[in-house]
């Protein structure tokens, strides 16, 4: 296409859109309100997501070894350990690691623990890291009957059900994600089809005069992209405040909970990108669909 005939379109587009005043409102507005949703619940979904990989990367398996082992049955051990499948990694923790790690998660509370340095309980123990949290259980069942071992421990009973959770608040996030998208998609596709229905007759006579159906499509291609990315303006600083808030106003309580959210110019810059990409797509199908039946004259 000629620099001249891409000018003249974008011209149009824009004269168009200046011409058609309210109903170029009505699209852009569609726009806004749908990426509003959208924006603000992709932005609760992606930290959902990132607060659920987080807690499953902490699953481990915790294998307590027998008091007598000798350090050649601890290197057997070991070795075995390593060997069962879907092992990620094997850590040895003595019990002193041990002692010190449970008085650093006691906080405040430690002082009522003080008699357990005189006396250490604890035993030494492997953890293990599984490739994949789901597998933990498996792990588990797999390791518990190997020499030497007394005990092993993965929160049994909390991990079957917080993987239960997990799966179903993904699977529910997905669909309400692709409804959501569905809808807003045939929102905005009917608000701009009622721009185009309105100036059918400048399609018609400009197919009458001989211009091919690509000259037609290519102004309201611009404008579908024009709308689409006017109408993702609100939406991404609309984002940007409200994840502003969240992140510096509660993240802080939140990290005392171990409750991580994803930086805050990480998930503004993605979610503006996806928001402003989306909103365009839309704007342009919605255009290009609506504009098609009208090119057979």
């Amino acid at each position: 296409m000629k620099i001249r005939t891409l000018r003249r379109h974008v011209n149009e587009s824009f004269k168009s859109l200046g011409r058609n005043g309210w109903m170029t409102f009505a699209s852009v507005s569609a726009v806004t309100v749908s990426l509003v949703l959208v924006g603000l619940f992709l932005m609760v979904m992606f930290n959902l997501n990132k607060i659920a990989g987080d807690i499953e990367s902490d699953v481990e398996v915790r294998v307590y070894l027998d008091q007598s082992i000798t350090q050649a049955q601890q290197d057997a051990l070991e070795q075995d350990l390593k060997e069962v499948k879907n092992v990620q990694s094997v850590q040895f923790q003595s019990k002193k690691q041990g002692l010190n790690s449970l008085m650093k998660s006691l906080g405040n509370d430690k002082k009522s623990f003080a008699d357990l340095q005189k006396e250490n309980p604890l035993p030494n123990a492997f953890i293990l890291k599984t490739k994949k949290p789901e597998q933990t259980i498996h792990v588990a069942n797999q390791v518990r009957d190997l020499p030497n071992v007394t005990d092993v421990r993965y929160g049994k009973g909390t991990v079957e059900k917080l993987f239960h959770f997990i799966r179903i608040a993904r699977n529910v996030g997905i669909v309400l994600i692709i409804g959501l998208l569905f809808t807003s998609v045939f929102l905005i596709a009917n608000t701009i089809k009622l721009t185009i229905v309105a100036r059918r007759r400048e399609i018609e006579i400009m197919k009458l005069v001989g211009a091919t159906n690509a000259f037609v499509r290519w102004p309201y291609f611009i404008e579908g992209l024009v709308m689409g990315i006017l109408g993702s303006v609100i939406p991404v600083v609309l984002v940007m405040v409200v994840y502003r808030f969240a992140y510096y106003g509660l993240g802080g309580n939140l990290q005392q909970m171990f409750i991580r959210l994803i930086p805050y110019h990480t998930m503004t810059t993605n979610l503006s990108l996806l928001l402003v990409g989306i909103g365009a797509i839309i704007g342009v199908w919605g255009s290009m669909s609506s504009v098609r039946k009208f090119l057979k004259v």
